[in-house]
């Protein structure tokens, strides 16, 4: 009997209590990619390990994880054969998903050192909500090989930002409500098009203003959650009735790979919080920063 036959009989009773309880909502017109128990458990394992080197990014930078999970996914959907036209942003929609659950325990881990700055948080907020739902429709309208190439661009940005440790100088203090709320907005619409938590604006944008780089990372951790359930919630609706989705997909979230990434996602969001507040993370950047280049220069060519 093959070794993954066990794990694979878990990950079947659970895909299948929740395609009983959402199947008025779940797509089931396209076959199984995979033919094999074996070969289902094989991609639920990458699901698995994904969601463990997302959670330690989460914690660790205050980014979501979305900047490595969605290419990853695009990946993974490419080689199970997914229409072009809509793997992007079902890849889009599902890192979104995940980066709910990842933001949970990293904010829970930030707040217990008390590192988030919650007024901050509540004003940029508001902003991220509504910035949100247009990023999720700007995306929408994308088609899905321009924005992989658009994804691609980004992830070249943020690889020669770590690289080259730019950093904003703080050279002012934290805006106003109004400033706060502009701010989520823009970050909200860009972090849905890319299918990130935001860390990677967020955390530049509150060092220029003068916040302490570990508060700027637990608060940008928090703001995540908000980011990621409007999002989410965007992509779910705008991929509702496309008739191109894979099976066990709820709009433009593949089940499967949100469940996998949830689950280690969470614990080792913990994880990266810890390491953030006890290990200089210069080697794990440039070593990011390196994967991001290849990633990028796969996207564009």
């Amino acid at each position: 009997m093959c070794v993954f036959c066990p794990l694979y009989a878990v990950i079947e009773r659970v895909s299948i209590a929740i395609q009983w309880s959402l199947r008025p909502c779940i797509r089931y017109h396209a076959a199984p990619i995979f033919g094999t128990r074996a070969g289902t458990a094989m991609e639920f394992l990458l699901y698995l390990a994904l969601g463990a080197c997302a959670g330690v990014l989460a914690g660790l930078f205050g980014v979501g994880g979305g900047i490595i999970i969605v290419p990853v996914l695009v990946f993974s959907f490419t080689l199970q054969g997914f229409n072009a036209s809509i793997l992007t942003h079902l890849a889009v929609g599902t890192s979104l998903a995940t980066i709910i659950f990842t933001s949970i325990n990293a904010i829970r881990e930030h707040h217990r050192r008390g590192a988030v700055r919650w007024p901050i948080f509540a004003w940029m907020t508001v902003g991220i909500l509504i910035g949100a739902g247009f990023g999720a429709l700007t995306a929408e309208a994308i088609s899905g090989p321009n924005l992989q190439k658009i994804i691609g661009v980004f992830a070249l940005i943020i690889a020669a930002q770590l690289a080259l440790e730019v950093k904003p100088k703080a050279s002012r203090t934290v805006p106003g409500k109004v400033g706060l709320t502009v701010a989520g907005s823009v970050i909200g619409w860009a972090s849905a098009i890319f299918g990130i938590g935001g860390g990677s604006l967020t955390v530049p944008f509150l060092t220029w203003r003068s916040v302490p780089m570990q508060q700027a990372v637990a608060t940008s951790s928090a703001c995540g959650l908000p980011i990621a359930l409007a999002s989410a919630l965007s992509f779910m609706i705008l991929g509702w009735h496309d008739p191109l989705l894979p099976a066990h997909s709820l709009g433009f979230i593949y089940l499967p790979a949100l469940l996998g990434i949830a689950l280690t996602s969470m614990v080792f969001a913990r994880l990266g919080a810890r390491l953030a507040h006890s290990l200089s993370p210069r080697l794990l950047k440039r070593l990011f920063a390196a994967l991001l280049f290849c990633v990028g220069l796969s996207f564009l060519l």
